[in-house]
């Protein structure tokens, strides 16, 4: 687990503009770190309109659903995004590229219901969530009711029957090992923007499912909202830098030291 004490917004926006000084990439989660109190707001479309002008490239990293994620990255001003914790990228059109090797579709929606079955089978009392009829990759179910014990219980159930599992401040997560928003981002910037060299990439998210994201050794730029704080103890890996403010506020935060600076 790292250990070093998170730097402030100004000590990071200093830091990799002393190695960056051109605009880099952004790799940001939504829910919890675009949103505030799961909506959209008139200030986060301003911000990422200043980012793209700026030069900047900005992409969203999600958990939420193929079927949701293939709306934001046509709507919002971004290059592309990424749903399903790193399962299938959009970008900014309507056809997917999976970013996990799935050789038959059907076969692997069976695998992941018979791994939420089995999950039921000990004990816990689960609601599939209505999204899964608009996934590709993964299986997701709701968070409430669920104690820590329960997840992490949970993910040690899905880790002994070779599963992944992960949850977020909206669902839980079923999906195949090696399969992250880390390894997804990788795989995407590889395709398409391959002159992106990892410390040019600022990644930034709020919870468990993002942690690969703020592993030093893949990312080292990486940035924490404010509520990353409610699940400090869980995370393998905590950012680098941590907001003064929560949600949009502090990702709005970040961007206008970035632009400023």
């Amino acid at each position: 687990m790292d250990k070093s004490q998170p730097c402030t917004v100004a000590e990071f926006v200093h830091q990799f503009k002393e190695s960056c000084p051109q605009p880099g990439w952004i790799a940001t989660d939504m829910d919890g770190t675009l949103t505030r109190q799961g909506q959209f707001s008139a200030d986060l479309i301003q911000g990422l309109a200043q980012l793209q002008r700026a030069g900047w490239t900005v992409l969203i990293v999600t958990g939420r659903s193929a079927g949701w994620v293939q709306g934001v990255a046509h709507y919002l001003p971004i290059a592309g995004a990424m749903a399903e914790n790193g399962g299938v990228y959009f970008p900014g059109s309507a056809i997917p590229e999976y970013l996990t090797d799935i050789p038959n579709l059907d076969n692997h929606r069976g695998a992941l219901e018979e791994v939420f079955r089995h999950l039921c089978r000990h004990g816990f009392d689960l609601t599939p969530a209505e999204d899964n009829l608009f996934r590709l990759t993964d299986w997701t179910f709701s968070t409430e009711g669920l104690s820590p014990a329960d997840l992490s219980q949970m993910a040690e159930i899905c880790h002994r029957i070779d599963w992944g599992f992960t949850y977020s401040t909206v669902q839980c997560h079923l999906f195949p090992l090696g399969q992250s928003k880390a390894a997804g981002l990788q795989r995407l910037i590889q395709r398409h923007f391959p002159q992106a060299a990892p410390h040019q990439v600022i990644t930034i998210g709020d919870s468990p499912n993002d942690v690969s994201l703020f592993n030093p050794a893949l990312f080292p730029q990486s940035v924490g909202v404010a509520n990353v704080t409610h699940y400090w103890p869980h995370l393998a890996h905590h950012p680098r830098c941590i907001t003064h403010r929560a949600e949009v506020d502090g990702f709005l935060e970040l961007t206008q030291a970035l632009l400023t600076s």
